[in-house]
């Protein structure tokens, strides 16, 4: 998740004209003119204008068009760019796009799922530029994809999948493990309601103390603005609301007991999982509307102060709750738990997936190659990194003994803004930070703009849900194994359907209507070749360590 999501909310840039005629990528202009010189034409004089999609839901721009970042980065590369946002599907986006030839010049989006098999498919079908000759021109990008900078699995699936050939740029793999971002997914509660309702959040461990916590909020009959609070409820599309699931299993490829792996969904704690939320649901625990609603209805009620437990990660909490806070003190949303891991020791630190975020391509629509690697190892570099976190050397931050420090006048003007306009219509936030290689946020200076009450609270957060630290996962994923089975172009239509099917399945009249609407996924699976597929999977992990225990990052 970036959710990895379920993730998490995703934006989607694509690009436009920025008035006049385009030029360079869609009019066209040599692969090899941006090599050198001047413009990001390579020295001609003409404009070139890129159009990026950034394929993920959620993110969009403020009020200015161009913004400073963005003016700075074409002075950098002679390189214009326009974005676009999307509302909806990651995944329906990136087929709909090859499917329709209706192409940016530019992609760049999640690093896993089904958003990562249609680029993968896109690469298969040679509708991507094969950048393995130019690296040598782009430093910055050749080293974001070298073997030993890319997590294991990711890289045998996807960026070195294709033998000589490189299709796919990966972007903020944490370069060191200082650099390593855990967004502290979990559930948290209003402070306030915690305190009416009199239980203490870090007293729920287990499964039935959350149900108990949740049903206690419901008896309390709150209101806000004449309208029931929710016991607990998430952002768009249920994002992140079914993040409970590990208190039941420990991935979605769990050991049964001989040594094999089965995928979590024929499993026993996948349907204890699934009645457990179906209870949340049929008891009025859990807003029904969490798993159909768009992010501003979300929002909406965050702000209304109407969800009384939010499951999500807590910068994306803290911005959305960050009004209601304002206009009631000490309503603020702190960690419950630490709940149970289902497989893990008390003591066992956190097994995090912490990875790169985003896989960037360049289509075969783009007929300025070269103009397009130019702009992307540029963001890539140092300079550009800082570029896009920090802004303008001397407008938005000073160098001070070798460390960036905020301009006063900007962080204040940030701090108190609770729209986040404030921080887009200078160019942060609106999709520049995915494409910018290797995460060195924290090696480069760290989050300059992050308030004092922000690291507090992440701070406190961390205390809580994260008391023996943190273990960065470096397993392999069977899910990745199995998507190379020969089975899987067969089978892969029907594991898509789990999460509707879980849906459904929660909505269900009765528990054993929603183990049917299960089983019947099951069977499904089964005849699209789950069987051999498994055993795919096993045969070649045999020997090999494999993710058993994850939680989201």
């Amino acid at each position: 998740m970036r959710n990895k999501r379920s993730k998490a909310a995703a934006a989607l840039l694509a690009a436009a004209m920025m008035g006049g005629t385009l030029i360079g990528c869609s009019n066209g202009g040599g692969n090899d003119a941006a090599a050198g010189n001047g413009g990001g034409d390579g020295g001609s004089g003409k404009e070139v204008t890129l159009k990026i999609l950034h394929n993920w839901n959620g993110s969009g721009t403020g009020d200015v068009d161009p913004t400073p970042v963005a003016k700075a980065i074409e002075e950098k590369t002679g390189v214009k760019v326009k974005m676009d946002y999307t509302k909806g599907s990651e995944v329906e986006k990136v087929n709909q796009i090859f499917a329709t030839q209706d192409l940016p010049d530019i992609y760049t989006g999640p690093a896993w799922g089904g958003e990562l098999d249609g680029i993968i498919k896109a690469a298969k079908e040679d509708q991507l530029v094969d950048i393995s000759g130019k690296l040598d021109k782009y430093p910055n990008l050749a080293k974001a994809i070298a073997k030993e900078n890319v997590p294991p699995a990711l890289y045998d699936k996807a960026i070195g999948a294709f033998g000589d050939k490189k299709y796919m740029m990966y972007q903020n793999q944490p370069s060191t493990d200082k650099d390593a971002m855990d967004w502290l997914y979990g559930f948290y509660v209003r402070k306030d309601i915690a305190e009416k309702v009199g239980i203490d959040p870090q007293s729920v461990k287990t499964k039935d103390d959350m149900y108990n916590f949740l049903k206690k909020i419901k008896d309390a009959g709150l209101k806000e603005s004449g309208m029931p609070v929710f016991p607990l409820g998430g952002f768009s599309n249920g994002w992140a609301v079914g993040i409970g699931n590990t208190m039941f299993y420990g991935s979605d490829y769990v050991d049964k007991g001989d040594g094999t792996l089965e995928h979590v969904f024929f499993t026993k704690p996948y349907e204890e999982y699934t009645l457990y939320y179906r209870k949340l649901i049929s008891e009025g625990l859990l807003d029904p509307e969490t798993f159909t609603q768009t992010d501003p209805i979300a929002q909406e009620k965050i702000k209304q102060g109407r969800i009384a437990v939010l499951a999500a990660h807590l910068p994306a909490i803290i911005d959305a709750s960050k009004n209601y806070v304002k206009a009631h003190p000490g309503s603020d949303y702190v960690p419950v738990g630490p709940l149970e891991r289902a497989g893990a020791e008390p003591d066992r630190p956190v097994d995090l997936g912490i990875q790169g975020n985003n896989v960037t391509v360049i289509t075969k629509a783009c007929k300025n190659v070269d103009a397009a690697l130019k702009l992307l190892d540029f963001l890539a570099s140092d300079e550009g990194f800082k570029l896009v976190r920090y802004g303008v050397e001397g407008v938005h931050y000073d160098m001070v003994d070798g460390k960036p420090v905020a301009k006063q006048e900007f962080f204040d003007k940030f701090a108190s803004d609770t729209t986040g306009k404030a921080k887009k219509n200078e160019g942060f936030s609106i999709g520049y930070e995915d494409m910018t290689g290797q995460d060195r946020l924290n090696s480069l200076g760290g989050d300059i703009w992050a308030d004092q009450d922000r690291i507090a609270k992440m701070d406190n957060a961390r205390k809580i849900l994260r008391p023996n630290g943190i273990s960065v996962i470096s397993a392999y994923n069977p899910g990745d194994v199995m998507a190379k089975s020969p089975q899987w172009e067969a089978l892969k239509p029907s594991m898509d359907k789990i999460g509707d099917v879980w849906k459904e399945a929660i909505f269900a009249k009765s528990d054993d209507a929603a183990l049917k609407v299960i089983g019947a996924l099951r069977d499904q699976m089964n005849k699209t070749g789950y069987p051999d597929a498994i055993k795919y999977v096993n045969d070649n992990l045999k020997g090999k360590e494999v993710v058993k225990l994850a939680m989201p990052n």
